[in-house]
Formats: structure tokens, sequence, C-alpha cells
């Protein structure tokens, strides 16, 4: 065991340009990070430079560093898809070769939601593509008033449903969900995750989203590198939405967080403990507040956000830590649409106990990652995994 604990950061949707493939998924051209270089007049990410950002990436405003810190590659997906349940599924070893459904275009079929009324007894309202803060204040009056539940989706393979805290109260919305959940498990509706979407407020302007959100996702469908590691007695902490991402499926403990930023604060605390093994964080808002709104500014000062709490991160490592930062799909704030964008995403991979870092050249795939984790420790892939360890390389 060369490292007593890595800790892996997911910026969700942080993809580094286009692969060859992206086309084939509508996305020409796309680069989420170089765009947001392009458009920002000088982008503060100190932190991330040193890393080695710049060197792994051409970024316009920001210089390589002579030496960087870390070791740096370029990872292509392998899997079908460009979901954020495809990308991190894919880094702890499994391919998808069915991409999840999405219903961002049509809403969800008639027949889904004949059977969703049926089943739960309210009329839905909704049933398209939308921002879950928008469509509050387009319909969360209506739901109260009315008794209505609102039934939307997003750019991701999801069914969200609102519910107010008051009116309707989080364990009815909980057993919505998990109707929704049920149905949604036939292969002509199946969405990665149903998303229970609690709010409080009476009128518009007022409503707000609070942190008791349930997502309802599906297991993932074989053994990942976080079972081999729980299996062997080891800690696998999951921050933010690691947890629904896989069900639960290999982890010891799981932290749910309010942001991005609290996020990093919650991986900076777990730091101060003592363990042996995967911490685990998953940083939404770059995607969920920023990428899907097409807002470029939010993007860059989210990521401006995270570069400071990365500072205070380094500073708490240890000699026997090992840090990996990643991305699971694209979201190219500048593209056309709302949807994720098919990209590489980087990998950035420090310890203080390095020698110097380099260029680890391009992956075929995220798998790299759970492989790198797993030989760490001294625990084998499960069968039927991809990816090949990057360790020696380190």
């Amino acid at each position: 065991m060369r490292y007593k604990r890595i800790f892996t950061i997911v910026l969700d949707s942080l993809g580094i340009g286009a692969m060859k493939d992206s086309p084939d998924y509508g996305d020409a051209g796309v680069d989420t990070l170089g765009h947001i270089a392009e458009k920002t007049e000088n982008l503060q990410i100190p932190n991330l430079q040193r890393l080695g950002i710049a060197n792994l990436k051409k970024l316009h405003g920001i210089e390589p560093v002579e030496e960087p810190l870390g070791c740096y590659m370029r990872l292509e997906e392998r899997s079908c898809g460009k979901d954020t349940m495809t990308g991190h599924w894919e880094m702890m070893g499994l391919r998808v070769t069915k991409p999840f459904k999405t219903f961002t275009e049509t809403g969800f079929p008639k027949e889904l939601i004949d059977e969703l009324e049926k089943r739960t007894g309210k009329s839905i309202i909704g049933n398209k593509s939308a921002s879950g803060t928008e469509i509050l204040e387009e319909l969360g009056e209506e739901e109260i008033q009315k008794g209505k539940l609102i039934v939307y989706t997003s750019a991701d393979s999801v069914l969200q449903i609102c519910g107010n805290e008051e009116t309707m109260g989080v364990e009815t919305l909980y057993h919505y969900c998990k109707i929704a959940r049920e149905l949604t498990m036939r292969d002509e509706w199946k969405v990665g995750r149903v998303i229970a979407r609690p709010y409080t407020g009476k009128k518009k302007g007022e409503f707000r989203r609070t942190a008791n959100r349930h997502d309802y996702a599906l297991k993932p469908y074989g053994k990942t590198a976080l079972d081999s590691l729980k299996e062997a007695g080891l800690d696998v902490i999951s921050v933010g939405k690691i947890y629904d991402i896989f069900d639960g499926q290999g982890l010891t403990e799981s932290n749910k967080s309010k942001s991005s930023v609290h996020g990093m604060e919650q991986t900076i605390e777990i730091a101060a403990r003592d363990f042996t093994g995967l911490c685990f964080t998953n940083l939404v808002d770059f995607d969920a507040l920023w990428g899907h709104r097409r807002d470029v500014a939010g993007y860059a000062r989210e990521l401006e956000k995270f570069d400071v709490l990365l500072g205070q991160f380094l500073n708490v490592l240890k000699e026997d830590d090992l840090l990996i930062l990643t991305a699971d799909h694209g979201n190219d704030p500048t593209y056309t649409g709302t949807d994720h964008t098919r990209e590489q995403v980087p990998f950035l991979a420090y310890s203080s106990s390095m020698k110097q870092g380099k260029d680890l050249g391009v992956s075929d795939t995220f798998a790299v990652i759970g492989a790198t984790i797993a030989d760490n420790f001294g625990v084998p892939m499960p069968e039927g995994t991809i990816g090949t360890s990057l360790l020696n390389e380190l």
C-alpha cells in the first residue's frame, strides 16, 4: 500500500475537449474548460495551474508551469452515453453499453404518465425538460392549490417529482417517487434516476428547494472497485451525489452536501480524520447550476471558488495521501441546448511524496481511476470490469 488514503474528487461536467465520436452525440467542437477560459477575462485557478491543468490542456490566459506538481492525463469514455451515472460507473470499472433513456425533447410518454397518475391518484402537470427552480415558479402555486403533481425531466436520464414539504409532506413525495422508480424499471422507460425534489414556500418568488432531495438510482449492474475496497475492510467514504449514483453500493459512509463549496469543506474535514481507504467526492454545482443553464460566468466563478478550497485541501494532505481530480462528462456552457457534452475529462494526480509531475498521455477509459485505487490497496478488481492501473506511473 503506497498511499494510506486516496481522495478522488469529481468536478462534475468539467470536460476538456471533444472525443473523436463526439459528433455522433451532436457534440462537435465542444470544450467545457477551454471555452470557459476563452470567454473569461483573467480566470483565477492558481492551484489547478500548479498541479498542471494548463500543461494537460492549452488554456487561454493560463500558462503551463515549468514543473507541474501533478501527473496528468486525458481520459476518454469507453461507455456509450454522456451522463453522470455512466461516467462514475466507468471510473469504478463498469462499461455501460446501452445509454440510459432520456426524454429531454419529448417529455415522458403518455402511457407512463397515465400509469403514474393512476398509481398516485394525482393529476400530473409539467412533463417537460426544465430547470428545477423555473418549473417551481411556473407551476408551484398550481401544485399546492389544486393538489397536482409536478413531474419533469432534464438533459440527464432522470424523472423528477416536486413536492411541497408543508402541503404534501416529504414522506408522501418519497412514496410517489418509489412508484415512479418501479414503473421506470421497464426497458422502454428506464431512466438512471428518479429524484424527489422537495421545496418550501407558498407563492412565486418564495419557493426554495430543500436539502431533503432523494435519488432513487439504479444499482450498478455489477460489482465495482468500491465493492472490492469495502469487502477488504477498507473505508469507502462518499461526499455529495456519490451515494445516489451508486445507490449506496460499496460505501461504508456517506455525507450529503448542500453545495459544491460545502462538499469541499466536508472533504477537508474528512482529511483531518484518521482512516484507511478512499474518500470519493462529487461536486455537482458546476453541472447543475452552471453547465445546464449555459452560464459561463457562473461556471467560471464556481471554478475559482473550488480553486481556493483546493489550496486549503492541498495544505492538509499528508505524504502518504493521493489526490485524484477528474470529471464524469462535459457540459460546455457555450454550446447549443442544455444537454451534457461528450468530452475527454482530466486526470490530475498529486501526492507530496511524488518526485515530479509528468504527462501520462491519453487513456481510452475512465476506469484507470478505479483500477489504480484497487491496485494501491492490493485488492482485485471485480470480474467483468475494465481498466488498468496507473500506480507504477505515478
